[in-house]
């Protein structure tokens, strides 16, 4: 791994292919207007000072382009740097004159291979809120956030009233929103699993399953409990971009963080149980077998012992010369398997 302290070479390292695009939202409390564009000197041009300008940008793969926003908003190049780097870890950062929030989106999709669990995907969002701006990144083509520009056309609460830090609390509240769906669907899986084991299924598959779900969990987890610590910086009374009046929709969001953290730690400790009770019902499985290999044995030693005491090469045994020996063998060996077939019934071992 390079230093990026010792280059100024941009560089995006995600997967997205999605060509680098722009649509801006430039609204008051009158109107909204709304632009699209490939390159950043057309949404420069028409950039209003006088009112908020939410900027979403799809696709990184053109650094220029993103570079060109960065030094028009006076984003600093390290987190120039952090916004191309697709594996960067949560953070919140307070700036000066803007805050940064790093944050990872996560969607489900079908897995190709054939069964009931959904593929685990996730994707970087970096959200910076300004005196008068929003600025949205996004690594590929998303509606995540149409919800929201549908509610500043209709002036949904008064949306287009009130300032940016409400707008950012609004995007935080949809990552949130995110979070707690996934968080639940993967409950609800580890639930329907539990049951499962519980019945002591005999489905090859559950192992996989709750290797699967792991995965899912340890992915969500990673992206979403450093916002336990981090999150705690947009409450602080110093924070001079956020305003007062608008504290109470970051405790919101706040509450549904708590939700979200909570329902991880109540995976974590399903996840723990699970483990569990898979081992016990491997072994139980194991031992039932042993349980019936014992009977087999038990049921077929006296009859091994007395095969061999027939099958033994001296030269006088008196049964060996007697003309109903061969059936009295028989008879003698049904019997014993019978007795012991009915002793082990009344002890419950059958």
């Amino acid at each position: 791994m390079e230093n990026n302290l010792l280059s100024d070479e941009l560089i995006y390292n995600g997967e997205s292919e999605t060509q680098t695009h722009l649509h801006i939202d430039i609204y008051n409390t009158n109107e909204v207007q709304e632009y699209s564009a490939s390159s950043f000197n057309k949404i420069a041009k028409i950039i209003d000072n006088n009112k908020i300008n939410w900027l979403q940008i799809h696709g990184l793969k053109n650094t220029e382009t993103i570079r060109d926003i960065c030094s028009y908003f006076e984003i600093d190049f390290l987190i120039l740097q952090d916004i191309l780097n697709a594996n960067h870890p949560t953070k919140i950062e307070i700036h000066d004159n803007y805050i940064v929030s790093i944050l990872k989106l996560f969607k489900q999709v079908p897995r190709e291979e054939d069964t009931d669990l959904d593929e685990l995907t996730q994707e970087q969002v970096c959200i910076i809120l300004g005196k008068n701006y929003v600025l949205t990144f996004l690594e590929n083509e998303s509606d995540f956030f149409d919800n929201i520009k549908l509610a500043l056309k209709k002036d949904i609460l008064k949306i287009r009233s009130r300032q940016t830090d409400y707008l950012f609390s609004v995007l935080l509240n949809n990552i949130m929103a995110n979070y707690t769906t996934i968080v639940s669907t993967i409950d609800d899986q580890l639930e329907d699993l539990e049951e499962v084991l519980l019945t002591i299924s005999n489905n090859k598959d559950i192992g996989i399953q709750i290797q699967a779900l792991r995965s899912q969990y340890m992915t969500i987890k990673r992206s979403v409990m450093p916002l336990k610590e981090q999150y705690i910086k947009l409450m602080r009374g110093d924070n001079s971009l956020i305003r007062k009046s608008n504290k109470a929709f970051f405790s919101d969001v706040n509450d549904h963080l708590q939700f979200v953290l909570e329902t991880i730690e109540i995976c974590r400790e399903t996840l723990s149980s699970l483990v569990d009770l898979y081992i016990s019902n491997n072994d139980l499985k194991m031992n039932d077998i042993m349980k019936r290999l014992t009977i087999v044995s038990t049921i077929f030693i006296p009859l091994t012992f007395l095969a061999g005491i027939w099958g033994m090469n001296f030269e006088f045994m008196p049964e060996l010369g007697w003309k109903y020996g061969y059936l009295c063998a028989w008879s003698l060996m049904i019997i014993v398997a019978i007795i012991i077939g009915i002793y082990l019934y009344r002890k419950r071992w059958l």
